[in-house]
C-alpha cells in the first residue's frame, strides 16, 4: 500500500445536503439502504458524493434516489458508472407504504440529509419527509440563526 493514497471512510458522512433544513420544514426521517455498482462505493469511500440537488422519487412501486451526483473515480478502469443514473432505495414494506402514502399528499417529498456509512460499513441515506418554505419562514429562520450566534457572542464576552 502506498502512503499517499487517500485516506478512505469506512464509517461515517460521506456527504451532507446543508440547504436542506433551510428550503425544507422536514416533519419525519427515515433511513435506508442504496443499491449501488461496486465503482460507486469506492468513489463513495473516497468522499466523491453530492446531494444537494437530490430528491426520492416513486416509479413502479419502489422509491428511486434522483440527481444524486457520485463522481468517477480514475482508477475504476473499464467498470465506470453513469453518475447521474437514479439509484433504487432499500425500504421494508412497511415503511414504502408509509412514505408513499405521504407522497401523495400535496406538497410532500422525500429529501435525502444525509450519505453515509453505517457500523457495518454498508451505504445508507437519510431521508426527510419534507415541505417547502415559503419566503417567510426562511427570513424566520435565518432570524433566529442571527439571534442564536449574537447571543454566544454575548454568552462568551461576559464569560471572559
Amino acid at each position: 500500500m502506498t502512503e499517499d493514497r487517500k485516506e478512505l471512510i469506512s464509517t461515517g458522512t460521506v456527504s451532507k445536503n446543508r440547504k436542506a433544513h433551510f428550503n425544507y420544514t422536514i416533519l419525519e426521517t427515515v433511513e435506508a439502504g442504496l443499491v449501488l455498482e461496486g465503482s460507486e462505493v469506492k468513489s463513495l469511500r473516497q468522499g466523491h458524493a453530492n446531494i444537494a440537488q437530490a430528491y426520492a422519487t416513486e416509479q413502479d412501486g419502489e422509491l428511486f434516489l434522483v440527481n444524486a451526483l457520485i463522481t468517477n473515480v480514475g482508477t475504476s478502469g473499464h467498470f465506470k458508472h453513469k453518475e447521474g443514473r437514479p439509484r433504487k432505495l432499500l425500504l421494508n414494506k412497511k415503511e414504502l407504504g408509509k412514505l408513499l402514502g405521504l407522497m401523495a399528499r400535496k406538497g410532500y417529498t422525500l429529501v435525502p440529509l444525509d450519505l453515509y456509512f453505517n457500523n457495518r460499513g454498508l451505504a445508507k441515506v437519510c431521508l426527510g419527509v419534507a415541505v417547502g418554505k415559503n419566503t417567510v419562514d426562511k427570513r424566520q429562520t435565518e432570524k433566529q440563526r442571527e439571534w442564536n450566534r449574537e447571543k454566544q457572542r454575548i454568552l462568551n464576552y461576559k464569560n471572559r
